[in-house]
């Protein structure tokens, strides 16, 4: 199971990521940690030492001498890469004993508060190796001595960091076993927390492929629902359309039976039939019933392109037409198609805008407005085309118009108000509309026709 394919294996690698990030933190505060224990320990025992050597000072002929103790140089016995070295100043600064060139603290470096000592702390080089140091002020009151001697003892550092990474090392193995034991706790927290993943998968699994109804969210926890919501709305809506792909197909099917039937009816009446004269009217009634289911077959191809255009609007790949160019094609091209009708059509562009939408889509729309005018407009009547203000497009008509009672039912599929057309202009009119968020209305024209108008979004 590859990491980033999995939403556990993604959890438990952002955690690893996270706990590798807390583990560096923590370790380099615990080796600053083990190396001040270190310093601090260490420390402790250099001003013993120094302390020792001061115990053993005394005035001899007027002359400071020392007793050094080996006790104070074994302190640090039990560690043995470390080394040890001392020397004691007379109240002058003279070396009395130990090493002479012991580097000497700085006068910057203030006294220690640690200690209740006069004490200083410093790191120096010595002999081409770091060295820690502590400088002890001793008071010295004799009869003819008065004033402070210094010892001195410093330390190699070795023992300091072999202590700070041994305390280093142990606190990596701690934290290591807690940061591996967190993911094995957090990979079964996780586990258990998509369970009901893993149930709603097994549920969708086993679902046949039209079972479409809503996954119940009963017993889901709450981060769950609205994956779980998002799906049944989906799916909503696939049902929608699954539904209204069938009722169309049902009432598509019903359309065509009707004219196939009756052009099967004339054609078998005009083959009984021994008569030329019979034979010609069945051709005619024939064709006049092929071109009728023709032209419904290309409506229902059009209710097809249109809900592909529709999705394509949806999907974000929309342009912005200019409408009046579209317009003006779209009037040029179907003023002949007016001329045989004996129909004027006119063009009126009062105010140009444009429209984000598909243009093969907008030409549909506007191509199914001429034409439903031009199927309801006496001869000698007008046809006016119109891009008003409000970004509104108008198809205006002089025919007999449309009674309020049924301008609601125009826009359904296979609605006739007559014997002729198919039902579908409107309908496809009304898909187009919804396609690109329009709103479609009838009014009354004042020539007492039919005025359709279509107002476009912002």
């Amino acid at each position: 199971m590859r990491l980033t394919g999995s939403l556990r294996g993604r959890l438990l690698l952002r955690l690893a990521l996270v706990l590798s990030l807390l583990l560096i933190l923590a370790s380099s505060a615990a080796y600053w940690n083990a190396r001040r224990a270190a310093d601090t320990a260490y420390d402790r025992s250099l001003l013993s030492s120094a302390r020792a050597i001061a115990e053993r000072l005394y005035d001899e002929d007027g002359e400071l001498s020392v007793e050094v103790p080996y006790i104070a140089l074994d302190n640090f016995a039990y560690d043995i890469t470390g080394r040890l070295y001392y020397q004691v100043l007379d109240l002058q600064g003279r070396s009395v004993s130990g090493y002479e060139d012991l580097p000497p603290a700085d006068a910057s470096i203030a006294l220690t508060e640690d200690y209740p000592a006069l004490a200083r702390f410093y790191n120096a080089e010595y002999r081409n190796t770091g060295v820690r140091l502590v400088s002890l002020l001793q008071p010295i009151s004799g009869a003819s001595n008065q004033g402070m001697a210094e010892i001195r003892v410093a330390e190699t550092l070795e023992a300091r960091e072999r202590m700070a990474r041994n305390l280093l090392r142990q606190s990596l193995i701690n934290l290591g076993v807690l940061a591996a034991s967190a993911l094995l706790l957090a990979w079964l927290a996780v586990t258990a927390a998509l369970r009901p993943l893993q149930r709603l998968r097994l549920e969708v699994a086993e679902r046949r492929s039209d079972d479409l109804r809503p996954i119940q969210t009963a017993g889901l926890q709450r981060e769950v629902r609205p994956l779980v919501d998002a799906i049944n709305h989906f799916t909503g809506r696939l049902r929608e359309n699954f539904e209204r792909q069938r009722d169309f197909i049902a009432e598509a099917s019903h359309e065509l039976r009707t004219p196939l039937a009756a052009l099967k009816a004339r054609i078998e009446l005009g083959l009984r039939s021994e008569q030329p004269a019979d034979w010609r009217q069945a051709l005619h009634e024939a064709e006049h019933s092929t071109d009728r289911t023709i032209q419904l077959a290309n409506r229902l191809l059009s209710m097809a392109r249109i809900e592909r255009g529709a999705r394509a609007v949806a999907e974000g790949s929309a342009e912005l037409v200019p409408m009046a160019p579209l317009v003006q094609e779209l009037a040029l091209a179907m003023a002949p198609l007016a001329h045989s009708h004996a129909v004027a059509l006119a063009l009126e562009v009062e105010q140009e805008f444009a429209v984000w939408g598909e243009p093969t889509l907008l030409q549909e729309l506007l191509g199914n407005l001429i034409d439903n005018a031009l199927q309801h407009t006496p001869q000698g009547g007008q046809i006016i085309v119109r891009l008003s203000a409000g970004r509104q497009l108008e198809v205006e008509d002089n025919g007999p118009g449309i009674p309020q009672q049924e301008r609601d039912r125009v826009f359904e599929r296979f609605y006739h108000q007559s014997s002729e057309g198919t039902g579908l202009g409107l309908s496809i009119v009304g898909e187009i509309c919804r396609a690109h968020r329009a709103e479609i209305s009838l009014h009354e024209a004042t020539s007492g026709g039919l005025l359709v108008r279509v107002s476009f979004p912002a």
